[in-house]
């Protein structure tokens, strides 16, 4: 725990966290914890979950279940399976793994229906059964974590930029029609964030030019007006601030969380 720790007020609140185990989840995840959250945190392999609460156990009150985000039973069973286990929520913050990188052409239909239950139709699940719980809390509020591809696309992830997209839509229209109930809800659209997968585009782009996954990287990073890639927690301090009581005012906001890589002014 660092000196940053503890100040944004979510002792006991209630969390769920999709898509957990590692990357930006996990950082969301670590941080909230650390600020005296209960949290919920997911993947969907049973032993990596498992192995991942055994890990978090020592900074506070941590469970966790194996669900597929793309199946929507999985996601019924999640939603209500956290509130079971923490005894209602008070907060989701959706998180969803990345889709098959590509352009166009090298894209399979599969792969786009895929992608659609991956990047849209999950955030819907989620909104849907997380509701009933979330208009009971004092202070509920809806995260969805995508990305600076929903403001400029990024080359060669044409999946992502075409679906993700669709999530702010949704942010946009629940936070106007939840907003009777007290529900906030926002999205934060992370840049280039140390994760593994930054690392595949990386060894991707590297294999194909005849380079080194560092020389990459460190060309990514010079891209970036701050000069280097974002640490998961990082994304975690910003979700955490937009859960608590400093927040109260804030909802259907889309905020980039991306070194100032962004160009756009709005």
């Amino acid at each position: 725990m660092g000196v940053i720790d503890m100040v944004f007020g979510l002792q006991g609140l209630r969390v769920l966290v999709t898509a957990s185990t590692r990357g930006i989840g996990r950082g969301i995840a670590e941080v909230l914890l650390d600020e005296g959250a209960r949290v919920v945190i997911n993947g969907r392999y049973a032993e990596t979950v498992k192995d991942v609460v055994e890990r978090l156990k020592q900074r506070g009150e941590v469970h966790g279940i194996t669900a597929d985000l793309t199946q929507r039973e999985d996601v019924e069973s999640l939603v209500k399976g956290a509130a079971q286990l923490l005894g209602g929520l008070d907060a989701v913050v959706y998180v969803a793994g990345p889709p098959r990188p590509g352009v166009f052409e090298e894209l399979g239909l599969d792969d786009w229906e895929y992608g659609s239950r991956l990047l849209v139709l999950s955030a819907i699940w989620v909104a849907y059964y997380a509701l009933p719980y979330l208009k009971q809390s004092k202070n509920p509020s809806l995260v969805y974590v995508t990305s600076v591809a929903t403001k400029e696309p990024v080359e060669g992830l044409t999946l992502s930029n075409a679906l993700r997209i669709s999530v702010h839509g949704l942010v946009k229209t629940l936070s106007r029609e939840l907003a009777r109930y007290g529900v906030r809800v926002n999205a934060i659209m992370p840049g280039y964030i140390m994760t593994d997968r930054v690392r595949q585009i990386a060894e991707t782009q590297a294999a194909k030019e005849g380079r080194s996954p560092e020389e990459v990287l460190g060309e990514i990073a010079q891209a970036i007006p701050l000069a280097r890639l974002g640490e998961p927690r990082e994304v975690g301090y910003l979700v955490a601030f937009l859960l608590s009581p400093y927040a109260s005012y804030i909802t259907g906001a889309s905020i980039p969380i991306d070194g100032g890589l962004l160009r756009s002014v709005f």
